[in-house]
């Protein structure tokens, strides 16, 4: 099979390959086109959607420079720092702008299938190559005229095709995963800001008039029991406004705070003899041999990325640039990781050249502790969720494992198509 397939620079399979090196400078706006930046890139091979964290210019400004606008299936690659990281464009990003530090790929269709395009990117030695012509400045970068010159295989349109929808649906299937979880914890984190956010079982108590006044009538959409474990009373606190009889205490009080810890030896893939995640504060970065955590923990970045906590139930190696949270008591777990999210990292940092978190400023962060009947209650209603979210997440992992096995045998010619589709068929 592969013998039938030729290779092609990129230069040749591309309308389009540019980066404009001049984009900085421009007035930035709340709104109007977004600006794609490098970590808006994730490792799902999608662009983030989360316009909060983007700047835009606007659309006088953008028209000025039609080579970086995107179009539907373009590729963009980081191309300073973090080199070779590859993402698809779809429609949430059409007419988007990119920053200096990536760069457009735009595959002719005639030359090359587009979803085969972005695959045979991260699957072919192109990436290799790309990286290898980087400078060797602190901040290694590479030219677009370099990138030209890479090659990657080049089946018949109808093999591309093919290829192309065994990885999509693998990849299809994970983006369904990915985004189920999203909503399950959507609807989990509604029901805590609801309790201990907006406090919306008291306020409705009062609004009949307290227990006194209420005769009988219970809290629209809550149940008699759970109803019953809500004071009736909003008192002020050290935090504000908040239900009489709950108590003002510190993370330390809630959990257990230490540090990770450095593996002896690190590896970016996993394999037979490291298959347990290594995680920093930004998630999860490489593979260790044996877990240095195997029970429940919550976790967030101590030097260098500060702001976001992750809830992990699987064994794992937290790295040294990380903090553990451990609940002191298991009930507590879930309203632990959503209270850790409510709370201010920037206003914690105590680094002067990079972020810092330390482990006393973490424990010393107040916290709003209800009565253990009502955490017992959130905890045996959201669990269930969470649980289906942890079975969603361990089928991530073995369809991205899949996916990541049968992407370089499938651009190389090693793996028939026909093979790879039963092996996907079933999986999925």
């Amino acid at each position: 099979m592969a013998g039938e397939w030729t290779a092609a620079l990129l230069g040749e399979v591309c309308r389009e390959i540019y980066r404009y090196p001049s984009f900085y400078g421009m007035e930035r706006y709340h709104d109007g086109v977004p600006v794609v930046r490098g970590e808006h890139l994730l490792p799902s091979g999608r662009i983030s959607t989360d316009w909060s964290d983007y700047w835009f210019v606007s659309e006088e400004y953008s028209h000025r420079f039609p080579k970086t606008q995107l179009e539907l299936f373009d590729v963009v690659m980081s191309v300073r720092g973090s080199i070779g990281t590859f993402a698809k464009v779809g429609s949430a990003h059409v007419g988007a702008q990119i920053s200096p530090n990536l760069i457009r790929l735009s595959p002719d269709p005639e030359r090359v299938f587009p979803a085969f395009f972005y695959y045979a990117l991260r699957g072919s030695a192109a990436t290799a190559f790309i990286s290898s012509t980087s400078s060797s400045s602190a901040v290694p970068a590479i030219r677009a005229a370099d990138i030209k010159l890479a090659t990657i295989p080049v089946p018949p349109l109808s093999q591309q095709r093919a290829i192309a929808h065994i990885l999509g649906t693998l990849d299809d299937k994970i983006e369904l995963n990915r985004r189920m979880n999203e909503t399950l914890e959507g609807m989990a984190r509604a029901l805590f800001k609801s309790w201990f956010v907006d406090f919306d079982p008291v306020r409705a108590k009062l609004a009949l008039g307290g227990v006194e006044g209420m005769h009988g009538e219970q809290p629209a959409g809550l149940a008699p029991q759970i109803a019953a474990l809500f004071p009736d009373e909003l008192v002020e606190t050290e935090l504000g406004l908040a239900p009489r009889g709950w108590e003002v205490e510190t993370i330390a009080d809630l959990a257990e705070v230490s540090s990770g810890k450095r593996p002896n030896a690190r590896y970016q893939q996993p394999s037979e003899i490291a298959r347990i995640p290594l995680w920093g504060g930004n998630g999860p970065m490489a593979f260790v041999p044996k877990s240095l955590i195997d029970y429940p923990i919550l976790l967030t970045g101590r030097v260098g990325t500060l702001g976001s906590v992750f809830r992990i139930t699987e064994p794992c190696w937290p790295s040294d640039n990380t903090l553990i949270i451990r609940a002191s008591r298991k009930e507590s777990f879930e309203y632990l990781f959503f209270w850790l999210r409510t709370l201010n990292f920037s206003s914690l940092n105590r680094g002067s050249t990079q972020p810092l978190l330390t482990q006393t400023d973490l424990k010393a962060q107040s916290a709003l502790v209800p009565s253990e009947g009502i955490l017992d209650c959130f905890h045996a209603l959201t669990k269930g969720t969470f649980l289906r979210m942890d079975s969603a997440i361990a089928e991530i992992h073995s369809l991205t494992s899949l996916r990541d096995t049968l992407l370089p045998r499938l651009i190389s010619g090693e793996l028939r198509v026909a093979d790879a589709e039963r092996i996907v068929g079933r999986s999925v």
